[in-house]
C-alpha cells in the first residue's frame, strides 16, 4: 500500500483550479523503475512524484509514459508540501522558499526540454484552440493580456504519442522558458484558471511560484 498526497499546484486566489500532483511521500513503497511507471500511468496525472529521501530532498518525477529529470509544478508542490529549501531532481539543485502565499523555487530554463513557446495575437485566438490543436511536439500557446503589466493568457498542449494528458493545467517548466526568452517577470493565466509567477534571475535563472492546496487527504493506493 502507498499513501498518496494529492495536490493542486497554481491555484488561483480564491484556491481555486490548479494542475494535480500525485506524490508518494515514501518511495520505498515503488522500489523499482515498472512499479513507479505503472503507478504513474495508472493515476493518470500530468506528473507523479516520489519521494526518495524527504530531508535531502532526492524525488522522482513521471509522467504517465516516462520519467523526467525536471518538471516546474511537481516541484514547486514538493516544496510546499515537505517544507524544504532545496529539491534534487535528476536535472540539478533546485532551491525553495515561501512568502506565505505563494512557494517558490528556482531552475535554470536550459531544463526546459521539448517544449515550444508560440505567441498568438490576442487572448482570444488562445482560447479558440482545439485540444490539441494540430501539429506535434509540446506546444505553450500564449498571449498578452497586458503586455506592460506582464500579465499573459497560455494553454499548454503536451501532444504526445500516448495522448495521456490532452492539455496540462498549468506547467511551471513552459513558464520558465518563457519567462527567459521575453526576459522579464510574467502573471500567467493558464488552462481553466490557474495563476503561475515568474522572475528572471541575474544568474541566467528563474523563479517560479504559485499557491498549493490539497486536493485530497491521503489516501492508500494499492500495488
Amino acid at each position: 500500500m502507498n499513501d498518496l498526497d494529492v495536490l493542486r499546484v497554481f491555484c488561483a486566489g480564491d484556491g481555486r483550479f490548479g494542475n494535480l500532483l500525485g506524490v508518494v511521500r515514501d518511495g520505498r513503497t515503488c522500489p523499482d523503475d515498472a512499479s513507479r511507471q505503472a503507478l504513474a500511468a495508472e493515476l493518470g496525472y500530468s506528473e507523479t512524484v516520489f519521494v526518495d529521501d524527504p530531508e535531502r530532498g532526492i524525488v522522482d518525477i513521471r509522467t504517465p509514459g516516462t520519467r523526467m529529470a525536471f518538471a516546474g509544478h511537481p516541484l514547486v508542490g514538493l516544496a510546499w508540501l515537505l517544507d524544504v529549501e532545496e529539491l534534487q531532481p535528476p536535472a540539478g539543485t533546485v532551491w525553495a522558499r515561501d512568502d506565505g502565499e505563494f512557494t517558490w523555487i528556482t531552475v535554470r530554463p536550459e531544463w526546459v526540454e521539448g517544449k515550444r513557446t508560440e505567441q498568438y495575437a490576442s487572448p482570444v485566438e488562445v482560447d479558440a484552440l482545439p485540444a490539441p490543436p494540430p501539429g506535434e511536439g509540446w506546444l505553450y500557446a500564449w498571449a498578452w493580456e497586458d503586455e506592460a503589466a506582464g500579465r499573459i493568457r497560455a494553454r499548454g498542449f503536451p501532444r504526445r504519442p500516448d495522448g495521456a494528458i490532452t492539455e496540462d493545467e498549468a506547467t511551471g517548466s513552459a513558464a520558465a522558458l518563457l519567462t527567459a526568452q521575453l526576459n522579464r517577470a510574467l502573471n500567467i493565466n493558464q488552462g481553466a484558471g490557474s495563476q503561475i509567477l515568474t522572475a528572471p534571475g541575474p544568474d541566467g535563472t528563474v523563479e517560479i511560484g504559485g499557491r498549493v492546496r490539497f486536493d485530497s487527504p491521503p489516501q492508500p493506493v494499492r500495488r
